[in-house]
């Protein structure tokens, strides 16, 4: 309806402060940006999440530079390859130029120092249970057994359509619940679990520990 209002092409930013959290629902963008703009336009809730599959063509092949909800295996099946680019899982070099939104070296960050724990539940769980302090938190899937932890967490999702859905927003619930340290399950690296990953790895500045 905007669009048709203005009767002119758009182009806009996402509605977050650069290196913070993308904002997926009116409270979270309100909270961050009503004294910085004249209107917010509420119109309900993302319906995926994360932001858009970012893809550039080479020689005639599809290279992804940032994922999304497109994945690479869907991209495959219409164009027959698809290469994904090294950045997505690795650094940029300090000389190396950014190919697309929100690839920087840290972005997408809550307030909280964000570390991912890779490795099955139960090593999980003996890492946090021995490394936690008073503000630390846990992300977890919806269906860990949290019984076993002693951390207080939120959950986001269990399987890699809902984590992308939920990811920015509970990023954003930690801070609001004053995390100072977020120990992270990470999602599965294929399908649309690669942008969930991708921006986890952002948030997380690449501090990924292995159990």
């Amino acid at each position: 309806n905007l669009i048709k209002y203005a009767d002119v092409p758009i182009a806009a930013p996402s509605a977050n402060i650069s290196g913070r959290p993308s904002g997926t629902n009116v409270e979270d963008i309100d909270q961050e940006l009503k004294d910085r703009v004249d209107y917010i336009i509420d119109g309900g809730e993302c319906q995926i999440g994360v932001e858009s599959t970012v893809v550039r063509v080479i020689d005639g092949i599809p290279h992804i530079l940032r994922p999304g909800k497109i994945t690479a295996e869907e991209i495959k099946e219409v164009a027959g390859s698809v290469v994904i680019d090294k950045h997505i899982l690795g650094k940029l070099d300090a000389n190396e130029k950014v190919m697309s939104p929100g690839m920087k070296y840290k972005h997408y960050s809550p307030q909280a120092d964000v570390k991912i724990i890779d490795g099955d539940f139960e090593n999980f769980c003996i890492y946090v249970n021995n490394n936690q302090g008073i503000n630390t938190f846990c992300l977890l899937f919806d269906d860990d057994d949290t019984n076993k932890i002693n951390c207080r967490y939120v959950t986001y999702g269990s399987d890699s359509s809902q984590q992308a859905h939920n990811f920015f927003a509970k990023l954003r619930e930690l801070d609001s619940l004053n995390a100072d340290r977020i120990f992270v399950r990470p999602p599965q690296k294929d399908g649309v679990g690669l942008a969930v990953y991708n921006r986890l790895l952002r948030a997380a500045g690449f501090e990924v520990i292995r159990v």
